[in-house]
């Protein structure tokens, strides 16, 4: 299951100036909301506090939410090698990037719509981090609720998930290229 966080559960507070409309709309899930369709999210936000070198999201485990940084710096890895069953542990791992709260990063959404709902990599904080975590009864709910919400917040995700895809595809490209130059040599 999920690995377990630093302090979480807190709720958003949108009457303290902690959070606000204004800045849940520069989180492109929440793209294109009103504030009144973006109050339906309000009592389902939680306040998630992670220390530094805390990993909070670990590939392979069950998803059951989607995380917006609000503050601080996080590492996206994943494993360097496929598990082949063969009893021997390979835990090497490559940073595929960091992400800043300066930029309203969202991430785990991938695993709201994978088979099995597992995460496709792993999350840990480079500094102290606050995040808000957004649980995938509380968003499906919401979205079968309120139909226009639901088709924003949808595309909002395909738009996410298949930029996503566009960036894996370079990636395998890149990595395709850089093999087929070795092999000639």
């Amino acid at each position: 299951m999920a690995t377990p966080l630093a302090k979480v559960n807190e709720p958003l507070s949108f009457h303290e100036g902690i959070m606000n409309n204004e800045r849940l709309k520069k989180f492109q899930i929440f793209a294109d909301l009103t504030d009144n369709e973006l109050s339906q999210f309000h009592d389902s936000l939680k306040k998630v506090e992670m220390d530094k070198g805390q990993q909070f999201i670990t590939e392979g485990d069950e998803g059951d939410c989607v995380y917006l940084l609000l503050d601080g710096i996080v590492e996206i890895n994943q494993a360097l090698t496929l598990s082949m069953n063969k009893g021997g542990l390979d835990n090497r791992e490559k940073a595929i990037l960091k992400l800043s709260s300066d930029i309203n990063p969202q991430f785990g959404e991938m695993s709201m719509f994978n088979d099995g709902d597992r995460r496709t990599a792993n999350v840990r904080a480079e500094t102290p981090c606050t995040l808000a975590r957004l649980d995938k009864s509380d968003l499906f709910q919401i979205c079968d609720e309120n139909p226009a919400i639901g088709f924003k917040v949808m595309r909002n995700l395909g738009r996410i998930i298949s930029g996503n895809l566009v960036k894996a595809n370079q990636n395998v490209l890149k990595l395709t290229t850089a093999f087929s130059l070795i092999l000639e040599r």
